[in-house]
């Protein structure tokens, strides 16, 4: 996200309530509007249309279906997320801006066809065994794969520092989508979760355009080296993985609860547990703010401390590079410690209003049951991710993996055990798997603070790696020396 900084600190250094206001909403428009945008149609759509005057099954059905799109189609982005965000960040900084679309059609062709052989079977399964209509399931899995497109497409609009065309492209596909699906209710009578799923469907494909063609317009060049990206791929299968841990762990508590007494069976195909997975939003919702607050963070203190340190290795002195590395791990712990104190404080309030005010709207008995404990372990997921993110900041990429790895495999395992608990412990895996988590993350960055130098000035290699006839393993002989230095003297 490096670039909204210098605006952060043009809105902020007013030292205003207002100005902290509008910094605030401008950390929001760039990280996390595109979500409180869809989930706002989605909602506008079901109140427009009177979704809750439509038959169970049908509305139960289109749930599901949108559930998978979206759950399923962040899976499968996110072991390509973080190795093309490397690539391109050491183009850029190369300047090798022509080799941008060679990763970016490599990553989308990965994309998709990994998409399709979990979504094709599926959906094969969803007609033959579920009874539901074929063109029904295709358009679900166009939404899908439009899902995809829009996942993948983001990130490269995020390296040129487009954020406000991100937000605006999902405005008017959200707008679009949301007045195709009042057209298709009222003027050509189609059911209204049919007409829901065409149109989040076409708002999503018209997303992903928006997206595609406003990365063509940046990087028109193209300099056909595919082969790099791929190698990529094989040396740095640590950030693949921590991508796939990370967001596995993300739902693998929500699918073992699909596995009990109070999940619910749509059409033979999908399976969920509304209490769990609502409760799930909820407790997200609850801290989402954490992830403004350290993206605006990182830009307007970490990354100034991390740039001092890294300019400081290239040019200073002994004396002023262990300054600037003591000043940047202080800055670090200040922005987790900050993290921690501001986020439990919007937290704790968000909690409250919570469980004050969303009885009276219908959330009550099971959801606000299992509320509490998954909001005490999202607060601490998102700490731990910010701690992930620190590690990548230093090419920890072993740490992050195993941090991830400890994420998922605790998560999982106690999640198990709390199934067979009330519903009040329900959460506890979340909160067992972050904490441990979070826990080997700071060891880790512990770690890497007391061999930060072996890191910086003992890697790399003084001779080029290349084919060919292996060098002696022995460079010098002292005996031979000095025989040969004998030998020089007697003549």
């Amino acid at each position: 996200m490096a670039g909204i900084g210098v605006r952060l600190n043009q809105i902020f250094e007013k030292n205003t309530l207002v100005s902290d206001l509008i910094g605030f909403g401008y950390s929001a428009v760039v990280t996390v509007a595109p979500m409180f945008l869809v989930i706002g149609n989605i909602t506008l759509m079901g109140q427009a249309l009177e979704l809750s005057k439509v038959s169970y099954a049908p509305r139960q059905l289109m749930s599901c279906t949108i559930l998978y799109m979206f759950i399923f189609s962040l899976l499968t982005t996110a072991p390509f997320n973080s190795v093309l965000s490397k690539y391109m960040s050491d183009v850029i900084f190369e300047e090798r801006y022509e080799d941008i679309m060679p990763c970016f059609y490599i990553g989308l062709f990965l994309n998709v066809i990994l998409s399709s052989l979990l979504g094709i079977p599926f959906c094969i399964y969803e007609v033959l065994v579920g009874k539901v209509g074929v063109l029904y399931v295709f358009t679900g899995f166009c939404g899908y794969v439009s899902c995809v497109l829009v996942f993948y497409a983001i990130k490269y609009l995020q390296i040129c520092k487009d954020y406000k065309k991100i937000t605006i492209f999902f405005f008017v596909g959200m707008a679009s989508s949301f007045v195709m699906s009042l057209i298709l209710v009222h003027v050509f009578s189609v059911p209204v979760t049919d007409s829901m799923l065409v149109s989040l469907t076409a708002g999503f494909l018209l997303i992903a355009c928006e997206e595609i063609a406003m990365v063509k317009r940046y990087f028109k060049k193209n300099s056909g080296r595919y082969r790099p990206v791929l190698a990529y791929f094989k040396r740095l299968w640590p950030l693949v993985m921590t991508d796939i841990f990370y967001t596995v762990g993300l739902f693998i508590h929500n699918f073992v609860f699909w596995t009990t007494g109070i999940k619910m069976v749509v059409a033979d195909s999908f399976v969920c547990a509304p209490s769990y997975d609502m409760a799930t939003c909820l407790a997200m919702f609850t801290n989402i703010s954490s992830t403004v607050i350290l993206i605006s963070r990182l830009e307007m203190h970490f990354r100034e401390k991390y740039k001092g340190y890294s300019e400081a290795v290239i040019g200073g002195r002994a004396v002023d590079i262990r300054n600037a590395q003591k000043r940047m791990f202080r800055q670090l712990a200040a922005e987790l410690m900050n993290l921690v104190r501001i986020q439990f404080i919007i937290s704790i309030c968000i909690f409250l209003i919570c469980v004050v005010m969303l009885p009276q709207y219908g959330f009550s008995g099971l959801v606000m049951q299992i509320y509490p404990c998954l909001a005490a372990g999202y607060f601490i997921l998102f700490l731990m991710y910010s701690s992930i993110i620190f590690l990548y900041y230093y090419n920890d990429w072993i740490g992050a993996m195993f941090t991830a790895a400890i994420f998922v495999a605790v998560t999982l395992g106690i999640s198990i055990y709390a199934s067979r608990l009330s519903e009040t412990w329900y959460g506890i895996g979340v909160v067992a798997g972050s904490l441990i988590g979070w826990c080997v993350a700071y060891l880790r960055l512990r770690w890497v603070e007391k061999h930060l130098d072996e890191h910086i000035f003992c890697t790399g290699s003084l001779i080029e790696y290349g084919k060919g006839r292996k060098l002696p393993s022995k460079v010098y002989d002292v005996r031979e020396a000095a025989r040969e230095e004998r030998v020089v003297r007697e003549k």
